[in-house]
């Protein structure tokens, strides 16, 4: 049945048309299946995006991570599609898009190299990443590395991997591709800090669209949702976005209870500030993440750090 014609009965999720974005929305749309107990069907809308269409200029330049998530969400709007399903990382924290109903349970949210480890890059090798953030972490663990512009869907990624160097990517998308044997190292979130949402998904609909929201709503896991909320509200204080070089993520404890650690890096890496907050359980997500946010800006020099990163180079 073409794309966009309503199936009677079924829940249309919009989707990029990436290999990963398709395996990431037959993933929330077999968890609607499941939570449903079968009976509600599904149906992919696939919508091409302009990040999608502009593959040959770096992704920070051409409207960062609200590049991906703007035409998808037009499907909902324009009733096309009734949810959307998104990598959380690529959802701005700053601007209006539809409410987020469900947020299954978050995948890996590490960094992985692929091609070499990071005790094997030698003086200068070549790292392929498209992201500011790894680029300033790299920086920092190993001086001395030099970088190269990548975009593309993970096929091309990985299909790039620089003569004894590495390309970096996220453990969540070779894990949801079945790539998971390609990576030659996965990096700690104590060596490398991801982007506020990686690993995660969001769904989101329309508001007022009562029906699609109880029924997608029943895939929602609380404590991925929590610590994805904790991130995104530390990402809208410090006002960046993938255009910077910042990171953060959070984990809940056995007891319920929020961990928060963030980074804000210069972006040659020689200069960064890594803090973290909790909270007890129960305790607002949100308010621990401008807490942080609002510690590091203003205690440990974050917003000067973010105000030369923000320049443009001379």
């Amino acid at each position: 049945m073409p794309s966009g014609v309503r199936v009677p009965g079924a829940v249309r999720l919009a989707t990029r048309g990436s290999p990963l974005a398709l395996a990431q929305a037959r993933s929330v749309a077999a968890l609607i299946a499941e939570a449903a107990g079968g009976d509600v069907a599904t149906e992919l809308v696939v919508v091409e995006t302009a990040g999608d269409r502009r593959r040959d200029v770096p992704l920070h330049e051409v409207g960062g991570q609200g590049l991906f998530v703007k035409e998808v969400e037009r499907a909902v709007l324009e009733g096309r599609a009734d949810a959307a399903v998104h990598s959380a990382k690529d959802l701005p924290a700053s601007s209006a898009v539809l409410p987020i109903v469900a947020v299954p349970e978050r995948a890996d949210p590490r960094d992985v190299l692929v091609g070499r480890r990071l005790a094997e890059l030698g003086p200068g090798a070549v790292v392929a990443t498209g992201s500011v953030r790894r680029r300033a972490q790299l920086a920092w663990l190993r001086p001395g590395l030099t970088y190269r512009e990548l975009r593309g869907n993970m096929a091309t990624r990985l299909s790039a991997v620089p003569a004894g160097g590495a390309v970096v990517a996220a453990m969540a998308a070779l894990c949801r591709l079945g790539w998971e044997d390609r990576a030659a190292e996965v990096l700690s979130t104590a060596a490398m800090l991801p982007q506020v949402g990686q690993g995660a998904l969001a769904v989101c609909a329309r508001p007022g669209d009562d029906g699609t929201a109880e029924l997608v709503g029943r895939i929602d896991h609380a404590p991925s949702r929590r610590a994805l909320a904790a991130e995104r509200a530390w990402l809208a204080a410090v006002g960046g976005g993938c255009e910077l070089p910042v990171g953060a993520y959070a984990t809940t404890g056995e007891n319920g209870g929020l961990r928060l650690e963030a980074v804000i890096a210069s972006l040659d890496g020689r200069v960064l500030v890594r803090e973290h907050a909790a909270r007890e359980a129960g305790g607002d997500p949100a308010g621990l993440g401008a807490e942080l946010a609002a510690r590091m800006l203003d205690e440990c020099g974050g917003r000067a750090l973010l105000g030369v990163s923000a320049s443009p180079a001379p």
